[in-house]
């Protein structure tokens, strides 16, 4: 769980974050924006000891942690960037002063061919950016949304990733495909149905993981500092793609999501409130 509050100035720039989360860790909450007043908390900042918070065991997966705080810091800089009526690129790049992760972000979204527009455009386009490992990663998704039954189709991902020195440029862009494979679960279906303490999903008839069949158009770009130090490109990509899928949903049919996975009785329940 994490809870933010934050604000911004007239001219749309961030002046204020405030950021809590709880039995997460730390990993990846750290803040990257240009924002003069910010402060970050993390309780009980081990994912290991939030003993007695969940009614089951709990244990590490794919950049722990920052999966979490990465889905909820960029989909509040999305929702900032609504309420300014700024687009959610330009609203980035105006509050970064880290030239790394202003390139990734400009070398992804050249990628995709990134039109400036106000979020919700309609189109179904999403973006996030987050630092795991040492690697600066900007991913952005295109999906389409099925109202009535709650179904999301992700079209196309695009993800630029920084990792300095790639000693296996081959071996990392198949790592950044193999995360945004996996993210697509945690974003989408990868559910748990429990009830004190017992869990339901016993197999993979009811725990539903991605499928071949549906992947999207995945296009990695792995950018390559031949003069600075080796980062980590097994876990980056995975950390961007709740957020990227969630604004994109946004952008789709004007509906925010905040919790994950963003099943399709959550998406009909949230199109049901307005």
């Amino acid at each position: 769980m994490v809870k933010i509050r934050s604000g911004i100035t007239e001219r749309g720039t961030v002046n204020f974050w405030d950021y809590h989360v709880y039995f997460a860790g730390d990993r990846g909450s750290q803040q990257f924006y240009n924002i003069p007043h910010h402060r970050t908390t993390a309780y009980n900042a081990s994912w290991a000891g939030a003993e007695g918070s969940h009614p089951f065991a709990t244990g590490p997966w794919r950049a722990p942690g920052n999966n979490t705080n990465t889905f909820a810091r960029e989909s509040q800089i999305d929702i900032m960037a609504a309420k300014a009526g700024v687009d959610p690129l330009e609203f980035r790049m105006q509050n970064l002063t880290d030239k790394k992760m202003q390139n990734v972000l400009k070398v992804a979204a050249d990628k995709f061919g990134w039109i400036p527009a106000k979020a919700p455009s309609a189109r179904g386009y999403g973006i996030a950016c987050g630092i795991d490992a040492g690697s600066y990663v900007a991913t952005i998704a295109e999906v389409q949304v099925d109202k009535a039954s709650g179904d999301v189709k992700v079209e196309r991902v695009v993800c630029a990733q920084d990792m300095g020195l790639a000693i296996n440029p081959e071996g990392a862009r198949i790592q950044a495909e193999g995360c945004i494979t996996m993210g697509m679960g945690y974003a989408l279906r990868e559910q748990i149905h429990f009830k004190s303490g017992e869990i339901f999903d016993l197999n993979f008839d009811s725990y539903q993981i991605p499928r071949f069949s549906w992947l999207p158009k995945i296009e990695t770009i792995i950018l390559e500092d031949k003069n600075a130090d080796p980062q980590g490109g097994g876990e980056p990509a995975i950390v961007t793609m709740g957020a990227a899928l969630a604004n994109a949903i946004y952008d789709g049919i004007g509906v925010r999501l905040f919790q994950l996975p963003m099943t399709p009785d959550r998406i009909k329940e949230a199109v049901k409130k307005g």
